[in-house]
């Protein structure tokens, strides 16, 4: 058996929690500062529960998997390591960049399993783009479009660890993380950022829109489109959309299009316009509570921790070139904000430098 340890049980927490529990080869205790979530868990599920991380990380475990806000993300890793866990943390990784790298070199160091929940890698229609693009199939790539948009912040509204930036790192961080992942998976870290733009819809404290470009050498630019106070969406929808010498081929989590111009050799694909759907690309799963992703991505992370072998792409080190990405485009905002004419009126609400007294 592996025995894991899971701090933090908000909802992120609980619906990773459901999906390792519920896994024939783990034995799970739980850590949360919540003594009413810790009592209902520890009710009715059975598990060992500690309101003590330290004391959860001496229980003899093989393995902590990390769910709490941002900010204390890099401790609570640091502290795993050190004990010599191997380690799952939900994204993003850390909120600054240098504390990213330094724990990819200890994970190393260590060789202990590491991995970060972006679960977009284990849908079956990202990961077929990436084939594709690796196979060539649309020739140069020239052009990417990476977009996020959802309604998480849709009101003015009393501070979280969510609207404060410091805290969970704002739609930056939590939203804007992902596509640019996927961009980091498919080509690497950007050589140039320019052109960012963060700006506040609702949130006083943090951003709630993020735009930016990216440039690669002999690479294709990169414009990235990101919002998570858009309520035309139900829910989360990330979407790539990539476009070469051969053809055109755009992915979310429901379906890959991809145009390809002839000859095209490639079995299961025509020239012209083909669709494939997540559900024939994905594998099935044990246990689906959310998506196949969720639950594939710790099903990966704990056949890794019983194999002592890293399987998975997402390692700290792959988080870390995303948040090298994300400090790349802080720099050029701040500098773009450093800038800015400072005559005129000022603006009417300002996410940067605000206090909750000023509310």
């Amino acid at each position: 058996m592996v025995k894991i340890g899971l701090a933090g049980l908000g909802k992120m927490g609980l619906s990773h929690f459901a999906i390792v529990n519920s896994h024939p080869e783990t034995e799970v205790a739980v850590c949360d500062a919540s003594k009413l979530l810790l009592d209902v868990v520890g009710r009715y599920t059975g598990v060992q529960v500690y309101r003590d991380y330290d004391a959860m990380l001496s229980a003899g475990l093989d393995a902590v998997i990390v769910v709490t806000p941002s900010r204390l993300h890099a401790p609570m890793v640091r502290k795993a390591l050190d004990a010599g866990l191997h380690v799952f943390c939900e994204k993003p990784f850390c909120l600054d960049w240098h504390e990213s790298e330094a724990l990819a070199a200890l994970a190393a160091a260590r060789g202990v399993v590491s991995q970060v929940g972006y679960h977009y890698r284990y849908a079956g229609s990202f990961r077929e783009m990436k084939r594709l693009v690796e196979a060539g199939a649309i020739g140069r790539i020239t052009h990417v479009l990476a977009e996020a948009y959802g309604p998480v912040v849709l009101k003015h509204q009393g501070s979280t660890w969510r609207t404060e930036r410091t805290e969970g790192g704002g739609c930056l961080y939590d939203y804007a993380a992902h596509p640019i992942n996927l961009v980091n998976w498919l080509f690497g870290l950007p050589e140039k950022v320019s052109g960012t733009i963060m700006t506040s819809v609702f949130s006083a404290a943090t951003d709630d829109a993020v735009y930016s470009t990216f440039a690669y050498a002999d690479g294709p630019s990169v414009q990235l489109s990101v919002n998570w106070s858009d309520e035309s969406f139900r829910k989360m929808s990330t979407k790539i959309t990539l476009t070469g010498t051969g053809g055109r081929i755009s992915a979310d989590r429901q379906d890959l299009q991809a145009y390809l111009r002839g000859p095209v050799t490639l079995p299961g694909y025509r020239e012209g316009w083909n669709v494939k759907y997540t559900t024939e690309l994905t594998a099935g799963v044990r246990f689906n509570l959310r998506g196949e992703e969720y639950s594939a991505q710790i099903d990966d992370f704990v056949d890794s921790v019983r194999e002592g072998k890293q399987r998975s792409s997402n390692d700290f080190a792959s988080a870390a070139q995303t948040d090298r990405t994300i400090a790349l485009m802080l720099a050029d905002w701040a500098g773009e904000r450093t800038a800015a004419p400072v005559s005129g009126p000022a603006p009417r609400r300002a996410w940067f430098g605000s206090t909750k007294s000023g509310r």
